[in-house]
């Protein structure tokens, strides 16, 4: 998977090194997907201002599975708006060449009746890289709280450990390059790290036996992973990158410098950026 990736290195120094970081985020959205603000461009400028040297647009892949083509309004965008998306990043790739270095990404959602039909779309445009994100699971929302607090203690740990099977089973599809917001559930679920289980050891354990990338996602004030399961992660090998998850353009790169930290903090030395499919694992 590795590959030695000619970007523009322009650079960043830190407050505790006299060496030149590069800076990124593989993980923004955009008005198309219905719950985010901004146009493309406006997040491709975002980033030039705050010193990005590489920007992922990665957009909620559409419902393709639907018979409609809008299903969604709210939660991602129209399967004919889909080509238009491809068609303006790739415009905007070239269009900064040499300023930025911007990237056609997507956050697909890990839908385990439909892998066959995803697969052979992802396969059909020039991604840089796919972000695989389990939203829904065992018939709920990952934030439906209100579901959650319904449930018995045992309910709890059963509903924890079949998010765990779906991120695992995501793991092992073979669609994505980097798995989003990995245990986003302990942002939306009251007394969520109280429900211990050894799960979420096999879940790290397979994403690293399939090479997958988790990020580090900043899009709250609780980043997840926590810092607990990312001792874990470092524990079994699992790879790291970061995205914000921005819905605004204001909000790309955000906290970029603290996950950074935090990632040196609990042991980690490098991390990982992505080119046409293909990863590079550079020092943090």
């Amino acid at each position: 998977m590795k590959m030695i990736l000619s970007y523009v290195i322009v650079g960043f120094k830190t407050e505790d090194t006299e060496d030149y970081m590069m800076k990124f985020d593989f993980h923004t959205h955009h008005e198309r997907c219905g719950h985010a603000t901004g146009t493309l461009r406006e997040y491709v400028t975002a980033a030039i201002e705050n010193n990005l040297q590489i920007i992922g647009l990665a957009d909620h892949l559409p419902l393709f599975a639907e018979q409609e083509d809008h299903p969604s309004p709210g939660g991602c965008m129209a399967k004919s708006e889909f080509p238009n998306y491809v068609n303006e990043v790739l415009q905007l790739k070239q269009e900064f060449a040499g300023k930025i270095n911007v990237l056609l990404g997507a956050e697909a959602d890990f839908i385990l009746d439909c892998l066959g039909l995803y697969r052979k779309i992802l396969a059909s445009y020039p991604f840089d890289y796919v972000i695989g994100s389990v939203h829904e699971f065992a018939g709920i929302g990952l934030y439906d709280s209100e579901h959650w607090e319904q449930l018995t203690n045992q309910g709890k740990l059963d509903l924890k450990n079949s998010y765990y099977y779906h991120v695992a089973q995501s793991a092992k599809s073979g669609l994505y390059d980097i798995l989003g917001h990995v245990d986003a559930l302990d942002r939306y679920m009251p007394d969520y790290n109280t429900y211990q289980t050894e799960v979420a050891d096999e879940t790290l354990q397979t994403i690293a036996e399939n090479d997958i990338v988790i990020e580090i996602n900043s899009s709250d004030e609780h980043w997840v992973p926590n810092g607990v399961l990312l001792e874990r992660a470092l524990h079994y090998g699992v790879k790291v990158t970061f995205g914000s998850d921005a819905h605004e353009p204001e909000r790309v790169g955000d906290h970029f410098e603290e996950v950074r930290k935090h990632l040196l903090e609990v042991g980690y030395r490098e991390w990982a950026i992505f080119n046409q499919r293909q990863r590079t694992m550079i020092s943090l």
